[in-house]
């Protein structure tokens, strides 16, 4: 079974013990979080696709760890007048998924 969830503005196709980055979420380690914005489910030629979402579906997942991605780097650059470098780290959250619930 699989689901395309919705979580952070992006979607994600998962499956029972996918493990992934989304963005950051209000949980604590090792908690439970529930999904609730499921696009679609599917298993084999049983799918379900949502108008927006799916009713009553859910996805259970547990948080492994919160974290910093890697430095992106904003330079402007002006001829001879100015010049400007900013650093940017987007947080995440590894999440483990552990059951879909359609």
């Amino acid at each position: 079974m699989f689901a395309v969830i919705k979580t952070g503005g992006k979607q994600y196709k998962v499956e029972v013990g996918t493990v992934l980055k989304v963005e950051k979420l209000a949980a604590e380690v090792n908690s439970d979080v529930e999904i609730k914005e499921i696009l679609l489910v599917g298993e084999g030629d049983n799918v379900k696709v949502g108008t927006p979402v799916v009713e009553g579906a859910t996805v259970v997942a547990t948080v492994k760890e919160h974290g910093k991605g890697d430095k992106k780097i904003n330079f402007k650059y002006n001829k001879k007048t100015y010049y400007r470098k900013k650093g940017h780290r987007q947080s995440f959250t590894t999440i483990e998924v552990k059951s879909i619930n359609a």
